[in-house]
């Protein structure tokens, strides 16, 4: 094996790649950035990791992959907002209509 031979390797299929301290940076950050940041945390299933959804106040989300629940509870206590089950509560209205305000913005620039 090479010097270089792990750089070139590509992930295995079917392997998912794991949480890591950009994520939660990242999320820190933009918590950080907006007001009224509620996170909800999404299960580990088949196909993916943990992930939590951050939404702020007016609907703009972001996703990142987080280690566990506990992670995702523990981020949330440190940022101070809401952390929620989305199996249990489901996501925002505001979140959807973001999402929905969003994709009629981008079609109307593409016409």
């Amino acid at each position: 094996m090479g010097i270089f031979d792990k750089l070139r390797r590509k992930p295995k299929a079917g392997v998912t790649r794991t949480a890591s301290s950009k994520d939660t940076d990242h999320l820190a950050a933009w918590a950080r950035d907006r007001r009224g940041v509620e996170a909800y945390v999404e299960p580990r299933t088949n196909v993916t990791h943990t992930t939590v959804v951050l939404v702020a106040f007016d609907g703009e989300w972001t996703r990142r992959r987080i280690d566990n629940e506990e992670a995702a509870k523990n981020l949330g206590r440190k940022l101070k907002i809401p952390v929620y089950d989305a199996g249990i509560v489901g996501y925002p209205q505001r979140m959807r209509e973001y999402t929905r305000r969003k994709a009629e913005e981008e079609k109307r620039r593409n016409s």
